[in-house]
């Protein structure tokens, strides 16, 4: 059995989505996809002590036109610096912000990469790297695309060898099941629910925060409060 999720790259994605990525032997990232705006492909949530707030990369929009995730470029040369000097003024009295700062620090402050798709997957495999999360990531681009959403996903999961594949439940809403069935690929809907609290600074709790919070708050016990310690 070869499990695969196919999902477009996010910036600093929430706990779920490396949940997902854990679950699976290949995550393979989405970004031929179309980019879309005011979405999670550059920006993310953080915890302030005013509430959340958004971290958003300024990125090159061509207008109408149509345009890839992998095709976007970064728009500001410090951005990462930006970032990076917010997220310190907001968990610099977190637990575990010194240990998580000696790898992460480094990402935000590298000026080389200019595509939003770089910094995605620099980003996620350095967090899966801490996490030890060991799944293959590979992209869309690695594969010849066919037509057809659906047909697109089951086409993808033959090329890389699957047998099963692991969608976040959104996803219900164009997913057609008849097509992976078709094939003989099994179906599964990842379950988001049920996420324990973890220490978390400042007043209340949220869940929908980037894993930044998570990490910064917890470090290496992180994985307790992650799906993957019942992986």
């Amino acid at each position: 059995m070869k499990k695969i999720a196919i999902l477009q790259s996010n910036y600093i994605p929430w706990k779920g989505y490396f949940d997902l990525i854990a679950a699976v032997d290949e995550f393979i990232l989405y970004d031929d996809m179309q980019y879309t705006r005011r979405d999670w492909r550059n920006r993310n949530i953080i915890k302030t002590p005013n509430g959340t707030q958004w971290l958003t990369i300024p990125v090159k929009v061509k207008g109408r036109y149509y345009q890839t995730i992998k095709e976007t470029l970064i728009d500001d040369t410090d951005w990462g610096e930006n970032h990076w000097q917010t997220l310190s003024a907001n968990y610099k009295k977190a637990s575990h912000f010194d240990s998580i700062s000696t790898w992460l620090a480094p990402i935000y402050l590298d000026r080389k990469s200019i595509n939003l798709s770089d910094i995605n997957r620099k980003l996620i495999s350095a967090i899966c790297t801490y996490l030890e999360i060991n799944t293959h990531i590979s992209s869309s681009s690695d594969y010849e695309i066919i037509q057809g959403k659906t047909e697109r996903l089951v086409d993808l999961c033959l090329k890389a060898g699957g047998d099963t594949y692991i969608s976040g439940p959104s996803a219900k809403n164009y997913i057609n099941e008849f097509k992976f069935n078709e094939k003989n690929i099994q179906l599964i809907w990842f379950n988001y629910t049920g996420y324990p609290e973890y220490p978390q600074l400042w007043n209340g709790f949220t869940h929908e925060v980037s894993i930044l919070d998570l990490l910064f708050n917890t470090g290496k016990n992180a994985r307790k409060f992650m799906k993957i310690s019942s992986l």
